[in-house]
């Protein structure tokens, strides 16, 4: 009987090493911090930012009062974005050297009335001349998010969507705004998005899609201003090497078969 329990305990452990060495590599991590967007604007910025609003987005109206309409006679309406110089002093401090480019997005909204508004902010590639939303990258595996975000302490909080390798967009919360100020928000990216794939390729990274702005039903939408600065990443970068580890790149496969055989 002894002998029996012996053998098992000796199967249990072997299965445990064999297991644990065979997902070793799964835990070796590379970590690096990495700057999605600076929110610099400028002739050299990679993105555009645009936006659309809830149905209840206010027109915009000039000095006189009067709506203010577009080339085709419509009403212009709320929000407004513009590159503001501004920063969060904690982070780039008060001053700034004649080369560097400091300047924050900021956003200006306002609604008819209350209620579960939005204002969604999306990047467009620079060079697009269609406008098209795009979608970015987001290297490696991340494990968090962070932005610098100016509140003017209303009760509004702020989601950033996501897009999994299935095409799944997942909305997670990045923070309440209800605060005075700069303040950086954070979210650990859940567990349950998927970022990698049982057969290779195994690496499925996400993009990103878009911010998307809500206030809170009981909470004043007259006028408002919101600053966004240096969306950042931390990301898991490694990468397990194999003999033809080569021919899990979707690229190089490509152009091995696009070359044909014979």
């Amino acid at each position: 009987m002894k002998q029996g329990s012996l053998k098992i305990i000796c199967l249990i452990v072997w299965a445990f090493i064999t297991v644990f060495s065979g997902f070793a590599d799964e835990y070796t991590v590379n970590y690096e911090s990495r700057v999605l967007e600076s929110f610099n604007g400028g002739d050299d910025a990679r993105y555009i930012w645009k936006t659309t609003a809830s149905r209840f987005a206010s027109p915009v109206r000039n000095a006189n009062g009067e709506v203010v309409t577009d080339s085709n006679g419509n009403a212009t309406r709320y929000p407004i974005i513009s590159y503001i110089d501004t920063w969060p002093i904690a982070v780039f401090g008060y001053n700034r050297s004649n080369d560097q480019t400091l300047r924050s997005l900021g956003i200006r909204g306002q609604f008819d009335r209350m209620g579960y508004n939005w204002i969604d902010l999306y990047p467009v590639l620079a060079d697009d001349e269609n406008g098209n939303p795009y979608e970015i990258p987001i290297p490696g595996r991340v494990s968090n998010m962070d932005m610098w975000v100016w509140g003017a302490n209303f009760r509004y909080y702020i989601e950033v969507y996501l897009r999994d390798y299935q095409g799944v967009v997942h909305g997670i919360k990045l923070g309440d705004i209800a605060y005075a100020g700069w303040r950086n928000l954070r979210v650990n990216i859940p567990t349950n998005i998927r970022q990698s794939r049982r057969t290779l390729p195994s690496y499925a990274g996400l993009t990103f899609v878009k911010f998307r702005i809500w206030t809170y039903p009981d909470e004043r939408v007259g006028n408002f201003y919101i600053y966004f600065k240096q969306l950042k990443i931390l990301t898991d970068t490694f990468e397990t090497l194999f003999d033809g580890n080569e021919l899990a790149d979707p690229d190089y496969v490509d152009s091995l078969w696009s070359e044909g055989s014979n």
